[in-house]
């Protein structure tokens, strides 16, 4: 089959691979009929995503049909439209069973690399380094889905494929990231990145009840969606984000802050910022953690920081003398993607959301790794790509 491979910092390919086959009792195998890029892979192509290997089949935003299943699997069926979580969970351990399904016991099984590096193990993921999981991605014409019956999502005929697709990982990280800042109505919620996912936490903000959100960014497109979306905007290029923040808060600061970009924050930003891309070039550092200083410092008094976006190891310089001393919470997470999925679902299915809003380019395989380097470059009003095997 064809799929999108990892060789080398900035080196994708659409190459073939070995089909996927059925492995334990509980596999099932899909073909995929939509796939994107997401945010978080442009860390692999970057290579600043540790124990990825060359031939590595990448993507974890899937959804397709059933074409296979193992003999344990008893929810899915041949022919059945799914979408695919990027947490990969067995749905019976202590954590899936108290619906924190990023946290499996049993997905990963290179646990003990990424407990050398954070101490417990997450779930596997979905082409995302060997550390966990080493699993096939889903930017390919075939997938392999572990613990099928407490993964992908039925999904209904009558809803096309880009509007359930980001069920995957971008809608339902949005969402968390909005629900970590515990809206009761009327609050004012400050968001870093308007990529694909801050996209999402701008509208989900507004849906559980935000009264304003202001949205962080310099890219005139994702700008301008930000404000289709009903979002106030602020260039870091053209402003003092603290400074502008604490103007439309009234010298309070915002509710809560989104930090929707995590490790590879935008250099050109700040001198900090630049030190930590210094940092990072030199091994004296694994990520930039310049949005997550600033989102700290915009946040009002006991308010809240949502964190969403990547980080990988260590943080240099957080200033947590300002959260301990003004009372800040701080709520963050790889996406428990399952526990999201039949609210978000209904959202589409009631017509209240429909988030192919974000598509800008629609590809095949073959386009992949040229859209890749577009967009993290974030050239030709790049903001989500979805690849059609």
């Amino acid at each position: 089959m064809k799929a999108l491979t990892f060789h080398g910092k900035g080196d994708i390919r659409c190459e073939q691979v070995p089909d996927p086959t059925i492995q334990e009792p509980t596999d099932a195998i899909i073909k995929v009929t939509a796939c994107a890029i997401c945010g978080s892979d442009v860390h692999i192509y970057d290579g600043v995503i540790p124990s990825m290997e060359s031939g590595d089949v990448l993507g974890h935003e899937t959804m397709g049909e059933v074409v296979e299943v193992g003999s344990g699997t008893t929810t899915l069926k041949v022919g059945d439209r799914v979408v695919v979580p990027f947490t990969i969970a067995c749905g019976q351990c202590f954590f899936c069973q108290r619906g924190y399904f990023s946290g499996c016991e049993r997905s990963n099984p290179n646990h003990q690399m990424a407990e050398k590096m954070w101490g417990f193990s997450p779930a596997g993921l979905y082409g995302y380094s060997h550390m966990l999981g080493g699993y096939s991605g889903g930017q390919a014409e075939y997938l392999r889905v572990p613990f099928a019956d407490s993964g992908p999502i039925k999904v209904p005929n009558g809803l096309s494929d880009e509007q359930v697709l980001f069920l995957s990982d971008i809608f339902p990280t949005g969402y968390m990231a909005a629900e970590f800042c515990e809206i009761r109505g009327g609050e004012t919620i400050a968001i870093w990145g308007c990529g694909p996912v801050g996209q999402m936490a701008i509208r989900s903000a507004f849906m559980l009840g935000a009264e304003r959100v202001i949205a962080i960014d310099t890219v005139p497109e994702r700008l301008a969606l930000a404000q289709a979306g009903g979002a106030e905007t602020i260039d870091f290029l053209a402003e003092d984000v603290y400074e502008r923040i604490r103007e439309m808060t009234g010298g309070r600061g915002a509710d809560a802050c989104i930090d929707a970009v995590g490790t590879e924050a935008d250099a050109s930003s700040s001198f900090d910022a630049r030190i930590d891309r210094i940092k990072v070039a030199t091994f004296m550092g694994t990520d930039r953690p310049h949005v997550l200083r600033q989102a700290i410092q915009c946040c009002r008094n006991f308010g809240i920081v949502s964190i969403v976006g990547v980080y990988g190891g260590f943080l240099d310089k957080i200033p947590m003398g300002s959260a301990i001393n003004r009372g800040l919470t701080f709520r963050m997470a790889q996406t428990p993607v399952q526990r999201y999925l039949p609210t978000l679902l209904k959202r589409i299915e009631d017509g209240d959301f429909d988030p192919s809003f974000v598509i800008t380019h629609r590809a095949s395989l073959e386009e992949g790794p040229d859209l890749y380097a577009k967009f993290r470059d974030k050239q030709d009003g790049c903001i989500k790509v979805v690849l059609k095997p």
